[in-house]
């Protein structure tokens, strides 16, 4: 079907995705380098499974293009894809790649119609229905990732999702991850160090329900899934290649089990963060009153003014809140801005 061509190429060549008589579009067998088979399913456009002979105990997503500006994820997933498809690289647990929204890689934008990351957890159904391809792409995905958790061999399992992105603005802390709502669960000791272990190690926790594709796997399969912020927005080719390389090594360890050596959990390694507000753009009349260029997690002093939504003024609360994500020019209704605290390890209830 595509063997000429890269996967992610022939998900570009079908955009919105490849309507099907059967759950696998394509499979091939494909054989390890140094030994062993892995089998390879191709699901939709966008949309790859890899299956070794004996799965480990992980099942692993890793998803890009959720925007389809944000190259770097896209590049990662790409590479290693096609160093699997080549037997270079050879999964010790079941894996699957999403490459969200091809149709916006095409274009080079976050999205075509509207924010993919916003349309989760049945929110693409919600209002006027599915009214474009975004919408019905976000469904066809939550069926795809339900199916690949549910299909897993029988016994103890761990779901780990790790939805790549990169950031519009620059950041304080370069790369941070969002740790989605837990409902009361506690976070997890080696979930940090992971992250920690790709270059990760400043972490938002988010305290609400939200239609983010992670929290989406969170809330529905009782997976450990992250919204991982690798750097900033850059075209294609324009990505520093250092800047990835722990991401890069500690994903392929963790695709072939071999030994992550992560060591003892020390608190004071890890920046965490506390939201403190979420503010919507609820006014047409809506602005933000710092520069565009203002990093994420930069701080406000208390009183300082921080946007205004029509007629209400919204200001900093207390000293050291910091901002990030904002985004004066989002839909009515949806998030301008997050003002968040830092906090110590040791507040956190761990596992």
């Amino acid at each position: 079907m595509f063997q000429d061509q890269s996967f992610l190429a022939f998900s570009r060549d079908h955009e919105w995705g490849i309507e099907s008589n059967g759950p696998v579009l394509f499979s091939q067998s494909i054989a390890g380098a140094k030994g062993g088979t892995t089998q390879m399913d191709v699901w939709d456009s966008g949309i790859v499974v890899f299956t070794p002979e004996q799965p480990g105990a992980l099942d692993l997503v890793l998803s890009c293009a959720v925007h389809g500006d944000e190259t770097a994820p896209i590049e990662i997933c790409d590479e290693l894809i096609e160093a699997i498809r080549d037997g270079k690289l050879v999964p010790a647990h079941r894996v699957m790649f999403i490459i969200a929204n091809p149709a916006a890689i095409n274009l080079g934008k976050r999205f075509v119609d509207e924010n993919m990351n916003r349309l989760f957890s049945g929110a693409h159904s919600k209002g006027e229905g599915l009214i474009n391809q975004e919408r019905i792409r976000a469904k066809a995905i939550e069926g795809y990732v339900g199916r690949f958790f549910e299909s897993a061999p029988a016994g103890q399992r761990q779901r780990l999702h790790y939805d790549m992105h990169t950031a519009i603005r620059d950041s304080k802390h370069e790369k941070f991850a969002v740790y989605p709502f837990t409902h009361g669960k506690p976070y997890k000791k080696y979930q940090l160090q992971l992250l920690a272990a790709m270059g990760v190690n400043t972490v938002l926790l988010h305290e609400g329900p939200t239609t983010t594709f992670s929290y989406f796997s969170v809330r529905e399969f009782d997976a450990d899934a992250f919204t991982v912020e690798l750097g900033k927005v850059r075209p294609f080719g324009e990505n520093p290649v250092e800047n990835f390389a722990a991401c890069r090594a500690t994903l392929t360890r963790l695709i072939s089990g071999e030994e992550l050596a992560l060591g003892a959990f020390e608190g004071k390694q890890h920046h965490i963060y506390q939201v403190l507000r979420s503010i919507n753009r609820t006014e047409q009349d809506f602005e933000l009153y710092f520069a565009d260029d203002v990093a994420n997690f930069t701080e406000f002093a208390e009183g300082e003014r921080l946007a205004r939504d029509g007629d209400n003024v919204i200001s900093a609360q207390q000293g050291g809140e910091s901002v990030i994500f904002p985004n004066a020019n989002v839909a009515l209704g949806q998030r301008a801005l997050i003002t968040v605290k830092e906090i110590q390890a040791q507040q956190l209830d761990l596992v």
